[in-house]
C-alpha cells in the first residue's frame, strides 16, 4: 500500500491489488454472451444486502433505456443490490422495446439473485440505436455467478469494456470513527467523452455506513470536480452513468456533513473518482498522450474548472501537443473563447516547468527544449489569470489520426 494523502491524524491509502469487490458485502461475475465477437460483454455486481446507493447521469435530453430503468428503481427508495452491466449494444433509441427490454433485464436479474427488482440498476454501452440480443442476453443472465475473488473482479473489468484499451480500476482504504472504510471504483470510457458525463460508466463500492441522501450529495458535489472535468472529442453519450453503492458492513458511525470525518469520506470519494477520470482521459481513442491543464488566479473555483476544460478540450491544443508544436497561443485562444472573467493583459502560461508567457508576453524559452517535454506521456499545462484565488483542474488527450480511424470504423 502507498501513502498518498494525509488528512488530520488518517491516511487516505492505496490498495494496490483491490478491486472492486474488496469493499466487504460485495461479489461480481463476468462472462461472454456473444453479443460480443470476442471477451467478456456482460458483468454483474451483488451486495449481500440491499446497499445505500446514489448515481449521477448524462445531461444529454436523449437518454438510453437502462438509464431510464436505473433512475426509476433508484428513485424508489435510494437502495441498489446488484448492477447488470452489458457492453455492444448501448439499447438507446431503441423506443418502447428498449425499455421492455431493460425491465427484462432487470427482472431476470432479480430473479436469479432472488432479490427485490427495485434494488437492480441496469446499465448498457455500445451501438446506439440496435436493438438488444436478447436471445443472448437473457441466458446469459441465467449464467452469472457472483464470486469474491479476483478474477471475478477481472471477468467484471473486462465486460464493461468497448474501444477502451485498457481495465480502468482503483481501490483505497482510510480509517473513519475508528473502522477501516475502503472503496473502490472500475469504469470504461474512451470516446464520445465530455462529461456532463461521457460515453463512460463508473461502478463505485464502499463498505461505508452512509444513507442515501448524503452518499448522493457526496456523489455529485465530487462528479463535478472528477467526471465532469474530463473531455476526448467534445461529445456526450446517451448512456452515461456512474453509481455508488454501500454497504454499511464496516459499521462506522453514519457518515453525514455534520462529521468531524465527513470531509474524509468525501476526499476518498474524490481520490476513486479522480483515478477513474484520468484513467478515461488518459485512454481515449486514438490518444497517445495524456493531458492535464490547472488554472490558478481564476475568479472562482468553478470559473478556473470551466477555463481549464476549455483548453483541453480544444482540437487545436490537443493537435499541437500530439504534434509536440509549443504553439502557446492556441492555449490562450481557448483561454479566450471560455466566456470567463479575464484580464487578457495579465495571463500566465506554462507548459511543463517552463515559462512561455509572463502577463501576457513571451519568455524567452527554448522552442527545442519544449518540443522535446511534449513528447512525454503526460504533458501539464499551467495557466495563472492573476485575477483571484480560484483554482481548477481538467484532464483530456491529445487528437490523432488513429480516433479517425476508430470512430470512422466503429460499427464494422
Amino acid at each position: 500500500m502507498i501513502k498518498v494523502q494525509i488528512t488530520g491524524k488518517e491516511q487516505i491509502v492505496k490498495v494496490e491489488e483491490g478491486t472492486i469487490i474488496t469493499p466487504l458485502g460485495f461479489s461480481a461475475a463476468g462472462i461472454h454472451t456473444k453479443v460480443k465477437r470476442k471477451r467478456n460483454d456482460m458483468g454483474l455486481i451483488y451486495c449481500e444486502v440491499p446497499a445505500e446507493a446514489a448515481a449521477v447521469y448524462t445531461l444529454n435530453q436523449i437518454k438510453a433505456a437502462p438509464l431510464k430503468v436505473t433512475k426509476e428503481n433508484l428513485d424508489q427508495e435510494g437502495k441498489l443490490q446488484a448492477i447488470i452491466v452489458n457492453s455492444g449494444n448501448a439499447n438507446a433509441c431503441t423506443g418502447n422495446q428498449g425499455l421492455f427490454d431493460a425491465h427484462s433485464m432487470k427482472n431476470a436479474v432479480a430473479n436469479l439473485l432472488s432479490i427485490n427488482p427495485h434494488h437492480v440498476a441496469v446499465a448498457s454501452t455500445g451501438v446506439i440505436g440496435e436493438k438488444m440480443p436478447m436471445e443472448k442476453i437473457i441466458p446469459g443472465i441465467a449464467h452469472l455467478v457472483p464470486q469474491k475473488n479476483q478474477q471475478a473482479a477481472l471477468d467484471f473489468n473486462e465486460a464493461i469494456l468497448t474501444t477502451d484499451t485498457c481495465m480502468k480500476t482503483t481501490c483505497y482504504e482510510t480509517v473513519i470513527d475508528g473502522v477501516k472504510i475502503t472503496m473502490a471504483g472500475s469504469a470504461k470510457g474512451s470516446g464520445m467523452i465530455a462529461p456532463n458525463m461521457a460515453t463512460m460508466l463508473g461502478f463505485i463500492t464502499t463498505d461505508a455506513n452512509i444513507s442515501h441522501d448524503h452518499l448522493q450529495s457526496a456523489l455529485s458535489a465530487v462528479t463535478n470536480k472528477t467526471f465532469n472535468r474530463i473531455t476526448v472529442d467534445g461529445d456526450t453519450s446517451t448512456n452515461d452513468m456512474v453509481v455508488v453503492m454501500a454497504s454499511g458492513f464496516a459499521e462506522n458511525t453514519p457518515l453525514e456533513p455534520s462529521n468531524e470525518e465527513w470531509d474524509q469520506f468525501v476526499q476518498l470519494l474524490e481520490k476513486v473518482c479522480e483515478d477513474l477520470a484520468i484513467m478515461i482521459a488518459r485512454d481515449g481513442e486514438g490518444a497517445t498522450k495524456l493531458i492535464e491543464v490547472n488554472v490558478y488566479g481564476a475568479i472562482s473555483d468553478d470559473e478556473a474548472g470551466k477555463i481549464a476544460k476549455t483548453v483541453v478540450g480544444s482540437d487545436l491544443v490537443k493537435t499541437m501537443v500530439y504534434g509536440s508544436d509549443p504553439n502557446w497561443g492556441r492555449v490562450m485562444m481557448a483561454i479566450g473563447k471560455s466566456g470567463m472573467t479575464l484580464d487578457p493583459e495579465n495571463i500566465n502560461i506554462s507548459i511543463g516547468p517552463y515559462s512561455l508567457l509572463e502577463n501576457s508576453q513571451p519568455t524567452n524559452y527554448v522552442e527545442e527544449t519544449l518540443s522535446d517535454y511534449l513528447k512525454n506521456e503526460t504533458v501539464v499545462i499551467n495557466i495563472n489569470l492573476n485575477i483571484g484565488s480560484g483554482h481548477g483542474k481538467a484532464w483530456g488527450c491529445d487528437l490523432t489520426y488513429d480516433y479517425v480511424r476508430i470512430n470512422a470504423s466503429y460499427r464494422t
